[in-house]
């Protein structure tokens, strides 16, 4: 399993008009291929009407999936320039969908390329990037006596604070970049005269700032 991959920090929709036709760029982070058709079907129905309805995805944080379509436009105009905006990106489980209202000018093939390419940048730029990491997500509890301290470390290293609950001690859950967890641990415990307790921990992908 790879410890990080780069994928969007959410859903986006931007609207560009080039030569009289409206291009529709929807993206959405999505996990699996079944998201991703989920995603693309949910575009159909919103835009009925559209002339044209074009995507690209990336499955797998090792990008083992990757689909595209140009769905009636020229074999090579939609589908794959979606598909190189998220790979020159190096982005992964990210859905893209182009809608086109055709407005009545031919864009010829170098057109329509730039059109849904820059369609899919401004559909990526919109959602924003996010940086997937590894996560240790840690249970723990912790005297009052070393709170104070305890958080001022926090914020000198890579490990964020979530969920805190003040009871008759204070319980909260320690996010850590799995690959630092070894010495951030090792710190804070220092830090904490060994009363650091930590009660249980699960490991997932958390986006951390770029």
């Amino acid at each position: 399993m790879i410890q990080s991959y780069i994928t969007i920090a959410g859903r986006s929709c931007e609207e560009l008009v080039i030569n009289k036709s409206r291009f529709i760029g929807y993206a959405s982070p999505c996990e699996t291929e079944d998201m991703a058709i989920s995603f693309l079907q949910e575009i159909r129905e919103e835009h009925k009407n559209a002339t044209h309805h074009c995507y690209a995805y990336i499955i797998g944080e090792n990008a083992n999936v990757m689909r595209y379509s140009d769905n009636g436009e020229p074999a090579g105009t939609a589908g794959l320039p979606i598909l190189d905006v998220m790979r020159k990106k190096n982005i992964v489980n990210c859905s893209i969908v182009v809608v086109r209202y055709f407005g009545g000018v031919l864009l010829g093939t170098g057109g329509l390329v730039r059109a849904y390419t820059q369609s899919s940048q401004a559909a990526v730029e919109s959602a924003g990037i996010s940086q997937m990491e590894m996560t240790t997500n840690t249970y723990c509890e912790l005297p009052y006596s070393g709170w104070d301290r305890f958080r001022y470390s926090c914020e000198q290293l890579p490990v964020r604070i979530e969920d805190v609950v003040y009871g008759s001690m204070i319980s909260f859950h320690l996010l850590i970049r799995s690959s630092d967890q070894e010495k951030v641990i090792n710190s804070l415990l220092d830090v904490t005269g060994r009363k650091l307790n930590m009660i249980s921990e699960e490991e997932s992908y958390l986006p951390w700032k770029l």
